[in-house]
């Protein structure tokens, strides 16, 4: 009786894990400004009763759509997408400042391209949010933001065959960080690269990233400070490559020239692929709460020049795969201020080397695996 009951828990765990939160609303209900309708070759875009799009492009029947908004506001109003069809990897939707949209279709994109483009896409606007988008074939990006402020995103599905899945940054002006992001449930299954990816943000919020058999990281983390991260899932990400389950880089977690937490992850779960968790390139100030890894292709864990990190805060387990590893380059400061702890360790290892600066290992518990620390 008890093994049964510990079946159905960890059931049910799963399920919560790669199942997207159920929906406040059905897509496309809620009052609404612009409406495209349509399928196959056929679009049409109104607002109220004006028709202001019909042709055979979905890409430009939602971006007349998004043009008949009221211009100028400072409000938000809200485009359904009630169609189904194909974009081109070289085209895009661009979003304007003060705009929901909500696709209760499937986009699929169609050939290749260059450059940023994605089917939805974002620059230089504050106050967008996507709240729907399910998206088939091959895009460079699923969606691209550049210096934005005040996004959210909702429920996105993308089941791919190659691209990013969802990437914002500051990249158009690194003197200004993107600002207040919002991610609910992002599940990215066949992207070549990552499935999320941010680089400059302050102000992360993160429900769940659910990434099956991407090409490099489920989550990377690039020079973003002050995230909140619920769980990050993982199977086959970064498979026979160095990228991570979950992965933070390019002075990750560092405000000024420090290192305070501010980077929470609750959960990092991962099987197979390349890596668990990796922490590079002068990171930091993260904290995770639980750890679930197993059979890594590369390391488990790999914490290379970061400073104050805190692995398995709460409760871990790593199994088989890859070791545990605390390491360091020369052209980096020392690894320091590392606590590695809570963690049942399964036919892997821990290692340090080389030492690092006030590095902790505590209520670790080794089953058939080794441990050289400093």
């Amino acid at each position: 009786m008890k093994a049964l009951l510990a079946v159905s828990a960890l059931t049910a765990a799963l399920l919560q894990v790669t199942t997207a939160p159920e929906a406040q609303a059905a897509c496309g209900d809620g009052t609404y400004h612009a409406e495209v309708t349509g399928s196959g070759s056929s679009f049409t875009a109104r607002r109220g009763s004006s028709t202001v799009y019909t042709g055979s492009s979905l890409r430009a029947a939602m971006q007349a759509a998004n043009d008949s908004l009221t211009a100028n506001r400072t409000y938000k109003e809200r485009i359904v997408v009630r169609a189904s069809g194909s974009i081109p990897a070289g085209e895009r939707y661009s979003m304007r400042s003060y705009t929901t949209i909500d696709v209760c279709g499937t986009i699929n994109v169609t050939g290749t391209g260059s450059g940023d483009y994605a089917p939805v896409y974002a620059r230089g606007v504050r106050d967008i949010e996507v709240q729907n988008l399910t998206l088939t074939g091959t895009p460079l990006y699923g969606i691209f933001m550049r210096n934005v402020t005040n996004v959210v995103i909702g429920n996105v599905n993308m089941r791919l065959s190659r691209g990013l899945g969802v990437r914002i940054d500051n990249r158009g002006d690194t003197s200004q960080w993107t600002r207040n992001v919002r991610i609910d449930y992002a599940y990215v299954q066949g992207a070549s690269s990552h499935a999320v990816e941010t680089y400059g943000v302050d102000g992360l919020t993160i429900g769940t990233v659910v990434a099956r058999g991407v090409g490099e990281s489920g989550l990377l983390l690039n020079q973003t400070i002050n995230a909140t991260v619920g769980t990050v899932d993982a199977e086959n990400a970064g498979t026979g490559t160095g990228y991570a389950a979950f992965r933070t880089a390019n002075r990750n977690g560092r405000v000024g020239s420090s290192y305070p937490v501010n980077i929470r992850v609750g959960t990092v779960k991962a099987r197979g692929g390349g890596r668990g968790v990796f922490c590079v390139s002068e990171s930091g100030g993260l904290q995770i709460d639980r750890i679930d890894i197993a059979n890594t292709g590369n390391n488990a864990i790999l914490i290379e020049n970061c400073y104050n990190v805190n692995i398995a805060a709460q409760s871990g387990s790593v199994s088989g795969g890859g070791e545990i590893r605390l390491a360091a380059r020369s052209e980096f400061p020392i690894t320091r201020d590392i606590t590695i702890q809570n963690l049942t360790v399964t036919n892997s290892a821990i290692t340090e080397n080389p030492c690092g600066t006030n590095t902790t290992f505590r209520n670790n518990t080794l089953v058939n695996s080794r441990q050289s620390i400093c």
